[in-house]
């Protein structure tokens, strides 16, 4: 089966919709212009419920199918926020927002459950309650997590979730997806060195936090590579260094920061561990004091297997078994659909954007020809997870 003859009617609309994101790009939870277009489009294509609002600035559409003898509820997310990114595609449709683009095809993912939550409301033809989800501050807000604090499973009790997410360099009409750990965790490192600040002729009268700061980095290279079993993955990347004002003073402190991944939990709190034991004793060891805060963002995200199957039979139906790659390497990239698939059995999905540049780089636009696909493999799922008797 090819993409469903309603996308072709409303392709035109969907494209300009996705565009129009792309030309107003939003950040975080400040998606307010993005979820009010949302939310009217919800409400114009005749969608039964539409509450704003969750989690700052979420949206949540509520279709009622023909019946609902099964009792069943399913969720289908899509996120809306965009990145601090000056773009540089050139495109007419190109951010008109400085410093600011869609450079993670989040407008994409929008306009797709949009364009299907229409037709959904539009035919009705299953059996069941679909609630669709457009969040905000995917990329480093945990906006999911906002959302499920606020409520979004306790008052729409979904039994499956799902999602979906445009990969570069994937034909148009691919999809991909694995079970099991897909993406990992997302951690934030702040170290902070504190050492005694002096004139630097005389550096035996101070305690010079930067030699502590360069043992220490080389130290921490040893935690994945001498600490962790090379089966598993991980990584911590120190990736910013402050210290000091002028050329001839000892500074009295040096701030890191960096990100750990892993794709297991359990890798995870071992890496903290070890990381604490570093920054502490290391710095002691020059006479210096260390201190290490470790803030956990996003879980591992870990597609449900059974899920995993059923999403993966949808896509199939669109595009054909040859189609549908069920081996999707996993990725240190992070994502917070995460905080959703620890609360709800479900999936999380790759659909192929073509030749593209990467995610999170200023010459990237999501594919508009993904869309059909997209709406398609939407509306198929339901279907599928909903069939009227």
């Amino acid at each position: 089966m090819a993409v469903e003859n309603w996308v072709a009617k409303e392709i035109e609309g969907i494209t300009a919709f996705r565009r129009d994101l792309h030309q107003n790009p939003e950040l975080l939870y400040d998606v307010t212009r993005t979820a009010t277009a949302v939310a009217a489009a919800l409400r114009t294509a005749g969608v039964d419920e539409v509450v704003e609002g969750v989690g700052q600035t979420g949206v949540v559409g509520v279709i009622h199918g023909q019946s609902n003898t099964s009792g069943r509820m399913i969720g289908l997310r899509a996120d809306m926020d965009a990145l601090p990114i000056a773009e540089a595609t050139g495109k007419p449709w190109a951010s008109l927002v400085p410093g600011k683009m869609h450079a993670c095809g989040h407008d994409g993912h929008t306009a797709m459950l949009l364009g299907a939550a229409k037709h959904l409301a539009e035919s009705r033809a299953f059996d069941g309650t679909v609630i669709v989800i457009f969040q905000p501050a995917e990329e480093g807000g945990a906006g999911a997590k906002a959302m499920i604090d606020d409520g979004l499973f306790t008052r729409w009790p979904c039994n499956e979730v799902y999602g979906m997410h445009n990969r570069p360099n994937l034909p148009i009409g691919q999809f991909t997806i694995a079970p099991g750990p897909i993406m990992g965790s997302v951690d934030e490192v702040k170290i902070t060195i504190e050492g005694r600040g002096g004139h630097a002729a005389r550096p035996h009268d101070t305690i010079d936090p930067l030699p502590i700061t360069a043992a220490l980095i080389q130290a921490v290279q040893t935690v994945t590579a001498r600490t962790v079993d090379p089966m598993d993955s991980a990584v911590v990347s120190l990736c910013t260094l402050k210290a000091g004002n002028a050329f001839n003073v000892v500074p009295q402190s040096v701030e890191v920061t960096g990100t750990v991944r892993t794709l297991r939990e359990e890798v995870r709190a071992h890496v903290e561990t070890q990381l604490a034991q570093l920054v502490n004793h290391i710095a002691a060891g020059f006479g210096g004091v260390g201190t290490l805060d470790y803030i956990r963002q996003y879980p591992v995200t870990v597609n449900h297997e059974s899920e995993t199957g059923l999403a993966a039979r949808a896509a199939q139906e669109v595009a054909g078994e040859e189609n549908v790659h069920l081996d999707m390497p996993p990725t240190l990239g992070g994502e917070d659909f995460s905080f959703m698939l620890n609360e709800v059995p479900g999936a999380l999905i790759n659909i192929g954007n073509g030749p593209s540049a990467g995610l999170h780089h200023p010459e990237y636009d999501f594919n508009d020809d993904a869309i059909a696909w997209g709406c398609s493999y939407w509306t198929t799922l339901v279907r599928q997870r909903l069939p009227l008797g």
